[in-house]
């Protein structure tokens, strides 16, 4: 994770005052003279790493309002949602190795919002997919999706609660992402009316409505998750943790491969085997892994197609790959 060097807080800053008194005593007991260095880290709120200098400890700052972000209720309310869902997720047991949910340490809402959780170190997986595409060592990309398969799935098998999915909530964020391409002129009025049909089809689908609920992530993308040593992983950003299906994630991390291989190699069945791995690997957390597959794999082209959609629509994509995400996302939809 990128950050850059922000410099020394001020000690008259209001924050100072919160993390030496309120924080640092959730790390080694004391309230004594400390000093923090400053680093922003990429993401998409203002996110800063501060580093006590003499004991080298590191905090995480995620600040939901900024000069970008001005509805205080709004942004209050997402600090409450990601605090309570780090609590909830580490409360089911997923504390330590391998599977680790980052502890939050506290929430002050006078302070633009802040949200302050421990720093974990790890490679994220977003890194281990371009490292591969470098350099080509796939052993080690399928390792840390075997370990990623293994952590998704606990942490949905923990939680699930036996009463049906509601698939018509898939349906309205499908609606949501053709929204925001014609926002962006991604698509035309006909091309939206079409993606609509497909959803439609998927709706009349036994297949989509007989899995349990789960919690979900909600926004399982590559730069959600930390690798450690062995099977470790380390999940954070938990804003839109929901109750969903849980190919709501798992096809939302297949999208993502393809997304990472179709862009790098111009080739949108390279990251095929990738994506057969993680899911059977995710699969094998079932009392019957070939029947949790079929249900699984007949299940994944939906969210996988939504997810295209959600990465065409960003600023960042250019013109011609965009129209391939989108023509790539309607052929997954096409699979009903």
């Amino acid at each position: 994770m990128g950050k850059e060097y922000l410099g020394k807080l001020s000690e008259h800053d209001p924050l100072y005052g919160y993390l030496r008194h309120d924080i640092q005593p959730q790390l080694n007991g004391s309230t004594g003279h400390v000093s923090y260095r400053v680093f922003k880290l990429n993401g998409s709120n203002d996110v800063y790493l501060y580093e006590e200098r003499k004991s080298g400890k590191k905090l995480i700052g995620k600040f939901f309002s900024s000069n970008r972000n001005h509805d205080w209720n709004k942004n209050a309310a997402k600090l409450t949602r990601e605090f309570e869902n780090l609590s909830m997720m580490r409360s089911y047991g997923l504390v330590g190795y391998p599977h680790h949910v980052v502890r939050p340490l506290g929430r002050n809402y006078s302070l633009n919002s802040l949200l302050v959780t421990e720093n974990c170190e790890g490679e994220l997986l977003s890194n281990v997919i371009l490292s591969y595409l470098q350099h080509g060592d796939a052993g080690y990309l399928y390792y840390k999706l075997t370990a990623l398969a293994y952590f998704l799935a606990t942490f949905h098998n923990r939680t699930a609660n036996g009463y049906g999915v509601n698939f018509h909530e898939d349906c309205s964020y499908l609606d949501h992402m053709v929204d925001g391409l014609l926002h962006v002129q991604g698509i035309g009025w006909d091309e939206a009316q079409e993606l609509h049909w497909l959803r439609d089809q998927w709706r009349h689908q036994p297949r989509m409505w007989q899995d349990q609920q789960v919690i979900v992530h909600g926004d399982a993308t590559p730069e959600n998750f930390l690798f450690g040593g062995g099977l470790s992983v380390i999940a954070f950003d938990l804003e839109r943790t929901k109750r969903a299906d849980r190919v709501f994630d798992v096809g939302r991390i297949a999208g993502e491969l393809k997304h990472f291989f179709f862009r790098a190699t111009g080739n949108k069945w390279s990251a095929e085997p990738f994506i057969g791995h993680f899911l059977w690997e995710y699969a094998c957390h079932f009392p019957d892994r070939h029947s949790a597959f079929r249900s699984i794999t007949g299940r994944v082209p939906f969210h996988m197609g939504v997810t295209l959609l959600r990465i065409a629509r960003n600023h960042w994509v250019g013109r011609e790959y965009r129209r391939k995400l989108i023509d790539e996302a309607k052929e997954c939809l096409r699979g009903f």
